[in-house]
């Protein structure tokens, strides 16, 4: 017996003045709903650091806890070093009390319907406070003396850690003057403060525990602490030892990682990312030709893998990477050239005949890149996405190139993913992300059973289709680049 169709459009409407008009879009749309049949998870429409209206107005399932801060987040005085992102102060973070921060995300994620992701810092420093709890930097003017920039307005004596003098990049700092050693067994103290407080994962406490953030970039990012890149080595035994640590407080939790920043991440430990800066790119690099010329990835899944089945015990359970187009898509640039790129270069992500477009130059086709480097180095870890961003997220051509990203995590059978950060409510994006998780008003989403949908051209229509696995309904999206 056929079932009658229902239709649902939803239009995305902005205010402003009238949209430049294009030539109409003629276009054949190819549905086998019996080919290429495979679940969607839910888990791939995440964000990071929402509050709980965010959530529950996108109806995302997944809130995560990341980015720069959390390398040095200090779960005992609720406070975080900003690194190069903000003049390399430590500062006092929301919530209050020991976890403030992390637990007020934890509460929002909760009552936002979602899953929190807690990015536990694995690299051996967290952010100290002044004995009254006031910020403190790395760089001081008073001690290292005048600096290329400093935080005029807030906090006057913190520098960029740049020298007036010199124009050169000051090293002689102590790590001490605004963070704190830490090792496995202060983490250890948070994980059994989350676990107590809001339960173990089997209990609906935290499920999702990532190792650190970007660690090939520590030397830059967080060079006051690290000023030496990390080597493929470290980044081995440092993940197994907090990934241990957090198995063996709370089995059943999931952990994720290495959370690597891009495509020079990917295939090059932060050591040789660092010596090839200093050196030049045309010799040899120490850390890959001491390893035999491995790339960085596949070289550390195989060496987890190697180290799970030592101890009898997976310590990888997702596989997870950032990716941001390196063209300057992630920006609010609209020129024309620009909006064309946008849409082309969402290629990156599974087409493995695209050449990326930026300094690159390269075949990506991310998600197939890592399903292999996952089937031959550790079978059986997921797959996931947790920073990326297009850009745009006020412009129409923003959203179309969130709605596609969406559309291509779906088909493409990726585990979760987070896209960095949540949009602002009810801009483009944010209406973008709920035309798959909310577009009626209803909490009413695409399917979670991809199938085969296709169109002539992906960099002008993109189409997708799911069936919804509980009334055997079919939704078809259909983005107008």
């Amino acid at each position: 017996t056929a079932a009658v169709p229902t239709f649902f459009v939803d239009d995305i409407v902005l205010s402003g003045p009238p949209p430049v008009t294009n030539p109409p879009v003629a276009f054949a749309v190819l549905i086998d709903a019996a080919a290429d049949r495979h679940p969607i998870s839910p888990l791939v429409y995440g964000v990071n650091l929402a509050g709980s209206n965010a959530l529950l107005g996108l109806n995302v399932p997944l809130n995560r806890h990341g980015g720069n801060q959390t390398t040095r987040y200090n779960w005992k005085t609720n406070a975080s070093n900003h690194a190069q992102d903000w003049y390399y102060q430590s500062l006092p973070q929301e919530g209050s009390g020991p976890g403030g921060a992390v637990d007020l995300l934890i509460r929002d994620s909760r009552d936002g319907g979602a899953l929190p992701m807690v990015t536990i810092p694995i690299n051996g420093w967290v952010a100290k406070l002044g004995p009254a709890g006031q910020r403190l930097c790395s760089f001081a003017t008073n001690l290292y003396g005048a600096q290329t920039d400093t935080d005029w307005q807030w906090f006057p004596a913190a520098g960029n850690g740049i020298s007036a003098a010199t124009g050169l990049r000051i090293t002689n700092n102590n790590p001490l003057d605004a963070n704190q050693p830490a090792t496995t067994n202060f983490q250890a103290e948070w994980i059994q403060h989350l676990t107590n407080l809001w339960g173990s994962a089997t209990q609906g406490g935290v499920r999702y525990y990532i190792m650190d953030n970007e660690w090939a970039l520590w030397h830059e990012t967080h060079r006051d602490v690290h000023p030496v890149g990390v080597t493929m080595d470290q980044s081995r035994d440092l993940f197994c030892s907090y990934a241990g640590m957090v198995k063996n407080l709370d089995p059943a939790a999931q952990v994720v990682g290495p959370e690597e920043f891009g495509w020079s991440g990917y295939l090059l430990s932060g050591y040789d990312l660092q010596w090839g800066n200093a050196h030049g790119w045309g010799g040899a690099l120490p850390d890959r030709d001491a390893h035999g010329g491995a790339l960085m990835m596949p070289w550390w899944l195989n060496q987890v893998r190697l180290r799970s089945e030592a101890e009898g015990r997976r310590l990888l359970d997702v596989f997870s990477l950032h990716f941001y187009p390196q063209s300057g898509e992630f920006s609010d640039n609209v020129s024309a050239a620009m909006q064309a790129l946008r849409n082309r270069s969402t290629r990156s992500l599974w087409d493995t005949n695209y050449v990326d477009e930026s300094w690159i130059g390269e075949r990506v086709g991310l998600f197939p890149l890592m399903r292999s480097w996952v089937a031959s180095n550790y079978p059986g870890t997921a797959l996931g996405l947790t920073e990326y961003s297009w850009g745009a997220d006020t412009h129409m051509n923003g959203a179309t190139a969130q709605a596609d990203v969406l559309g291509i995590l779906g088909r493409e059978g990726v585990d979760l993913a987070t896209r960095w950060v949540v949009p602002a409510v009810n801009s483009a994006a944010y209406r973008a992300i709920q035309m798959f998780r909310n577009y009626d008003g209803a909490r009413s989403t695409f399917g979670d059973i991809s199938v085969r949908a296709a169109g002539p051209n992906p960099d002008q229509v993109a189409v997708f289709a799911a069936e919804h696995s509980g009334h055997g309904g079919l939704t078809v999206v259909a983005i107008n680049k």
